[in-house]
């Protein structure tokens, strides 16, 4: 058996199953996707250990570790790893540096369940080190092309039609726009920055070195593009997506009202459609000082009572007098500032077909 593994892009090429052995707390700031959290130590036991190590020193904080994991909670730890272990035998396990909270659920897994399970050296750390390292690399060696558009024109449908895009939104979980929230949360920034850098590492190891990224704000919902990323940004050039106002509204009508209601619908049961009416008109609110008080007060009593009669009768249509009144007055009027700001940097624009056939066809330009 390898006691420590270290080839750390075959583990996310191939997405090996692993077992996170560190406690809850560091496991929700951040993981990797497809991790599943059995740790050594529960977050209380952690912290108890944590703080016997600062005042008594390493053995006495080892012995109160195993004093607190013994017995039938010791068992019911084992249990749960071996059962990991036998369902997914081409995983690995680890904790945060690789150390002491691994080797021992490594050992207790060849001494009470008789199980060689192998262990990545270096941990969550050098994990997480080599997709920090894999993005920058990317950002360094790629070539990279913005989609723009304005709101509604479908640019996630297009990313979606080619095979080098990277969804940003898709991996934040996230619409991107103030109206953006969906039924499920959103990822921390760490297991974005992740996801994205994994997306990034298998498309290159498919010999992709040119990328189509949506034109994206600094912050997806709550999660941050790295830095380099968003800087780069600013420079990359762009193709601009265009689409008749009618089928923009339509899309809108789609995405955030029929597709998001049925969403928080399947993920809330009952309570489904208020909370979609709650996070809808909240989402209005959240715009309030761009928009306006005037401004948004007509907005809101067009979407209650939208709401409304969608509540009562499944009906849709009423949406899109908002919908019209926010694309006239505050979203397009904003995207045509961005357009004439960006504009020197837009090398294509067009409809669909033609954008995706442009995209698919584009030569990476020499360096």
């Amino acid at each position: 058996m390898s006691i420590d593994v270290t080839d750390y892009r075959d583990i996310f090429l191939n997405d090996r199953p692993l077992m996170d052995a560190r406690a809850p707390v560091e496991f929700h700031k951040g993981a990797f996707p497809g991790a599943v959290n059995l740790p050594l130590m529960n977050d209380i036991e952690r912290q108890r250990v944590g703080t016997c190590y600062k005042h008594h020193g390493q053995q006495a904080a080892i012995e109160l570790g195993h004093q607190l994991v013994s017995g039938p909670v010791k068992e019911e730890r084992i249990q749960a790893w071996a059962e990991f272990a036998r369902t997914h035998p081409e995983g690995y396990l680890y904790c945060f540096r690789g150390g002491l909270r691994s080797q021992i659920v490594q050992q207790w897994l060849k001494s009470e369940a008789s199980i060689d399970y192998p262990r990545i050296g270096g941990g969550y750390k050098a994990l997480r080190g080599f997709l920090i390292d894999t993005l920058e690399s990317a950002l360094t060696d790629c070539d990279f092309v913005l989609l723009g558009g304005m709101t509604g024109t479908g640019k996630t449908e297009v990313l979606a039609q080619l095979r080098n895009s990277v969804d940003l939104e898709g991996h934040a979980n996230h619409r991107g726009s103030s109206f953006g929230k969906r039924a499920t949360g959103q990822p921390s920034n760490i297991d974005f920055e992740n996801r994205l850098a994994i997306d990034l590492l298998k498309k290159r190891a498919a010999g992709i070195d040119q990328f189509v990224l949506e034109d994206e704000s600094r912050v997806v919902g709550s999660c941050a593009l790295p830095l380099p990323l968003y800087q780069g940004m600013q420079q990359y050039p762009m193709v601009w997506l265009e689409d008749r106002f009618e089928q923009r509204v339509e899309r809108i009508l789609r995405d955030y009202v029929v597709d998001l209601s049925a969403e928080f619908q399947a993920v809330h049961g009952d309570e489904g459609f208020g909370r979609f009416c709650e996070r809808l008109l909240e989402s209005l609110d959240n715009v309030h000082k761009r928009l306006g008080g005037e401004r948004h007060r007509r907005m809101r009593v067009l979407m209650e009572e939208a709401l409304a009669e969608q509540g009562r009768s499944g009906a849709v249509e009423l949406h899109r007098a908002w919908i019209e009144g926010l694309l006239r007055e505050y979203y397009d009027p904003m995207y045509v500032f961005q357009r004439e700001k960006k504009g020197g940097r837009i090398e294509f624009a067009g409809e669909r077909r033609a954008v995706i056939e442009y995209l698919r066809q584009r030569v990476k330009p020499p360096a």
